[in-house]
C-alpha cells in the first residue's frame, strides 16, 4: 500500500512537472491539485495553485485546498486570506466555517473570527463555542516600583548647586510606589466588545525644601485610574478602538509660610490633581501586515495636548508565532508646537508554552501616552528610554500567568523660587526607574 501512494505521488509531481509547461485547463487542474491535496504535499500543491491561477484559472475548491495547505504549514494569516475567498463562493460547507474561524484565531484576529462566526451554522457553533455575548476575560496584576538611587539623590546638594541663598529651593524625589489593577472584558454582540480596567496606584515621594535650612517631608499619593475601552470590528477587518482614561489623585505637598513675626514656618497644602486621555485607534490587516494609527487627546498636568502615533505588526512567519511593532509618535502642543517625538519597536515570540513580548522606546517621553491610552507617563520630570519584557504562562485552557519587568529612566528638576517666582532650575542625575509585576487573567 505504501507503495502504491508514493508510486501515486511520484505521478502527480510529474503530472505538475509537465503542466507546468504547458497550458492548463480546469479538469487538469481540478485532478491535480485534489491529487496533490489527498497526499498533503502542501508546498508542491500551493506552487501548482499558482500556476493554474497565473493561467486564469481559478475556483472554489482551489481557494478552499489553497487555504488548508497553508493552514497545514501553520501559515494562519495567508491561509484565512483563501477561506475568506473561498467563503465569499459559497457559505454552506461547515467544514469551510470552522477551517476559516480558527485560520483568524491563530492570526490574532479573534474578534473577526467571532463576528463571521455569528453566520454559521448551529452545528459549527456548538463545536467552537460560540457566544454572541458574554464575559471573556478577567485579570488582576499587582506591581512594585523603586528608585535605587533614591539615598543617592536625597543626600545630594542641589540647594548649593542652584546657589539657592536666600531663595526657596524644592525638589521631590521618587522612593517607591506599588499598584494594583483590575481588568474586565465582555463581548456586548460578534463585532463588538468592551474593556474595564480600574488601577490604584500609591506612590511614596520625599519633598525636600531649602529656605534658610534644609527640611524633608514625606509625601504620599494616591492615584485611581479609569479605563474605557470598547473595540468595534467595522465591516469584515476594519477595527476602531476608542477609549476613554480618568485619573485623579488625592494627595498634599508642604508650603512655606512667614508669621506675623516673619519667622519661617511648613504647613500641609491639600493637593488633588485630574489627567483626562481620549483615544481612537484605527487597524486593519492585509496579509502578513497590519498597519494602524492612533490619536490621543490629553490633559496632563494640566496640560493640553494632542499625540499621534503610527505602526505597521509584521508577521514574517503568517502566524504569532513571532511578530515585530515599530511604531513613530508625534506630539503636538501650543507651546511647542507639531513634530516627532519618541520612536518605539515591540514585538512578541513563542517560546514552547511561553509568550514572550518586548518594548523599547526611544524620545522625549513628558506627560506621554503609550499604546490605546492606557499607559501613560504623568509623573514628573520626564523619560528618554523605556524597556520592558513580559513573560506569559499559561496554564490549562482558561488561565494565564504574566511576569514583567521594566527599565525607565527619569530626569526631574529643582527649582528656585525668589519671591514666589520660579527663578532657576537644575535637572539632577537622572535615575532607574525598576518596576516588577505579576497577574493571572482568567479567559472563559
Amino acid at each position: 500500500m505504501s507503495k502504491r501512494i508514493g508510486l501515486t505521488a511520484i505521478l502527480l509531481l510529474f503530472l505538475f512537472a509537465v503542466s507546468a509547461q504547458k497550458k492548463l485547463n480546469y479538469s487538469e487542474v481540478d485532478k491535480i491539485s485534489y491529487g496533490l491535496f489527498q497526499h498533503q504535499k502542501w508546498d508542491e500543491l500551493l506552487r501548482f495553485c499558482a500556476e493554474a491561477r497565473s493561467q486564469g484559472i481559478d475556483f472554489f475548491y482551489l481557494q478552499a485546498r489553497t487555504g488548508i495547505a497553508y493552514y497545514n504549514l501553520k501559515k494562519y494569516r495567508n491561509a484565512s486570506g483563501w477561506f475568506l475567498k473561498a467563503w465569499k463562493n459559497d457559505r454552506n460547507f461547515e467544514w469551510l466555517q470552522e477551517y476559516l474561524y480558527y485560520s483568524l484565531v491563530f492570526s490574532g484576529r479573534g474578534s473577526e473570527a467571532i463576528k463571521l462566526a455569528s453566520g454559521f451554522t448551529g452545528q459549527v457553533k456548538k463545536r467552537i463555542g460560540f457566544s454572541g455575548s458574554k464575559l471573556t476575560r478577567l485579570a488582576v496584576e499587582g506591581g512594585y516600583s523603586f528608585n535605587p538611587d533614591f539615598g543617592q539623590l536625597t543626600n545630594a546638594a542641589f540647594g548649593e548647586v542652584a546657589n539657592v541663598g536666600d531663595d526657596y529651593g524644592e525638589a521631590f524625589y521618587l522612593k517607591n510606589y506599588h499598584f494594583e489593577s483590575f481588568d474586565l472584558s465582555h463581548r456586548l454582540t460578534p463585532g463588538i466588545s468592551v474593556n474595564h480596567n480600574f488601577t490604584y496606584i500609591s506612590v511614596n515621594r520625599e519633598e525636600q525644601v531649602d529656605w534658610g535650612a534644609h527640611n524633608s517631608f514625606p509625601i504620599k499619593i494616591k492615584q485611581y485610574q479609569y479605563f474605557l475601552n470598547p473595540l468595534f470590528v467595522v465591516g469584515q477587518k476594519l477595527y476602531v478602538s476608542p477609549s476613554v482614561n480618568f485619573v485623579w489623585s488625592d494627595s498634599e505637598l508642604f508650603r512655606g509660610g512667614l508669621d506675623a513675626n516673619s519667622g519661617k514656618y511648613f504647613y500641609p497644602a491639600p493637593l488633588k490633581y485630574s489627567d483626562f486621555i481620549f483615544s481612537t485607534a484605527v487597524w486593519s490587516h492585509f496579509g502578513n501586515l497590519s498597519p494602524g494609527a492612533e490619536v490621543n487627546l490629553a490633559t496632563i498636568n494640566k496640560k493640553d495636548f494632542m499625540q499621534l502615533s503610527a505602526w505597521v505588526t509584521f508577521y514574517p512567519f503568517s502566524n504569532t508565532s513571532f511578530y515585530l511593532i515599530p511604531r513613530v509618535y508625534f506630539k503636538a502642543a501650543q507651546a511647542t508646537g507639531f513634530g516627532y517625538n519618541t520612536f518605539g519597536v515591540s514585538g512578541g515570540a513563542q517560546l514552547g508554552q511561553v509568550h514572550v513580548y518586548g518594548q523599547y522606546l526611544n524620545g522625549s517621553m513628558e506627560n506621554f501616552i503609550e499604546s490605546a491610552g492606557y499607559v501613560i507617563a504623568n509623573f514628573p520630570g520626564y523619560s528618554s528610554q523605556k524597556f520592558s519584557v513580559s513573560f506569559y504562562f499559561p496554564e490549562g485552557k482558561k488561565y494565564q500567568f504574566v511576569l514583567r519587568y521594566i527599565n525607565q529612566d527619569v530626569t526631574e528638576s529643582y527649582q528656585v523660587y525668589t519671591d514666589g517666582v520660579k527663578s532657576n532650575s537644575i535637572k539632577y542625575d537622572k535615575y532607574i526607574k525598576h518596576t516588577l509585576t505579576c497577574g493571572i487573567s482568567w479567559n472563559f
